[in-house]
């Protein structure tokens, strides 16, 4: 069996993308700098084998087009968790994220913007 391990993006600030992840949930597990001279942070969600690999250059600029890529978590309660997320200085979108998940037939996602703009995608599952 084959088993997808993690996935790498750059960052332009390592310990401010940590920061915005950790409010995400997710944990910071090991820091370490690659032979290649690069600096590494590994985050994982509790529960999940698939891990979160930062990586930052001090001679690589993070620029990407719009909408290149995004990654998604999973959540038990969207609005309980966006809420906190809000109440933490992260702005979801679209804007009015509190009314479109009033209903209950349609689905409930959202989003929000890494410090480098990455998007990670919020469903309730």
């Amino acid at each position: 069996m084959i088993k997808f391990l993690h996935t790498r993006i750059r960052v332009s600030d390592l310990d401010k993308s940590i920061s915005f992840y950790e409010k995400l949930g997710f944990e910071q597990g090991e820091r370490k700098d690659s032979p290649q001279g690069n600096k590494l942070a590994f985050l994982h969600l509790p529960g999940n084998e698939h891990f979160l690999e930062l990586c930052y250059s001090p001679e690589f600029e993070v620029k990407f087009p719009e909408d290149l890529m995004h990654t998604a978590v999973g959540v038990s309660d969207i609005l309980e968790y966006c809420g906190k997320l809000e109440k933490d200085g992260i702005e979801i979108w679209p804007s009015n994220w509190e009314e479109k998940f009033s209903d209950p037939e349609k689905k409930k996602m959202a989003f929000v913007t890494d410090p480098d703009g990455y998007e990670v995608e919020v469903l309730e599952r």
